[in-house]
């Protein structure tokens, strides 16, 4: 059984942050599986395209806090020129009315949970993982081959990633996730992330993290476990 471990060389450079994780199994994340509830999953990220407005209140897009704080936490790590963590990449959609659309049932509830509490979620097969899932600060040269990307990449030395045994799981802490570990209709196992380094929200994470587990268990099927890793709890068993 392979485990999620958060590794002390990120804690060093984020010790307050927060990483709430829902192991899901037994999902149905099939177009076909989820046919009657499918338009209640479209409508439900209608509704938080909309619900996402309100982290838009400063007229200036990057003085948003839930912007302010990612930006500020990117600058601690070696990154890829231009790049930004997800949540941004989900607001600019919403701020530009282009609205985040479909890709398939957990990606769109987990989508869902992350316009609605304006914080970075993902999530990552199981059963595609080569050993353990680890949050580290990399050594560089981890392979990657990002979803959408022909050729393959590799990782910058001092990068923060999820990688495991074979590579880049996620690069740039949330920025882009790959294709081998990604989320297809052939998914029974997922681990699923939400990312704090604000400790002001911790109630946010909290309730994130319990609808997202009871999201997956109501409209997937799924039987759905939480937790929340700190600095003093830094893994969790997949």
């Amino acid at each position: 059984m392979s485990k999620f471990v958060i590794e002390e060389p990120f804690w060093k450079l984020f010790p307050e942050a927060a990483i709430g994780v829902v192991v899901a199994e037994n999902i149905c994340n099939t177009e076909e599986g989820n046919e009657e509830r499918r338009p209640d999953i479209i409508e439900m990220l209608k509704q938080c395209n909309e619900e996402a407005k309100k982290y838009l209140a400063a007229p200036v897009f990057s003085e948003n806090p839930v912007i302010a704080v990612w930006r500020q936490a990117f600058q601690k790590f070696k990154t890829k020129k231009g790049v930004r963590c997800s949540i941004e990449a989900l607001l600019k959609r919403v701020e530009k009315g282009k609205e985040v659309g479909a890709i398939n049932p957990l990606v769109d509830l987990y989508n869902c949970i992350s316009l609605r509490y304006g914080l970075p979620c993902g999530g990552e097969d199981i059963d595609t993982f080569a050993g353990n899932l680890r949050l580290t600060v990399t050594e560089g040269g981890d392979p990657f081959l990002a979803l959408g990307d022909e050729e393959a990449e590799e990782t910058l030395p001092g990068e923060v990633c999820y990688i495991d045994d074979a590579g880049a799981v996620c690069r740039c802490w949330n920025w882009r996730d790959g294709q081998r570990t990604m989320l297809t209709e052939d998914t029974r196992r997922a681990v699923l992330v939400i990312e704090s380094v604000d400790p002001d929200r911790c109630n946010a994470l909290n309730d994130a993290i319990g609808q997202l587990a009871g999201l997956i268990s109501e409209y997937l099927g799924a039987t759905a476990r939480t937790e929340i890793l700190t600095r003093k709890h830094p893994e969790v068993q997949l």
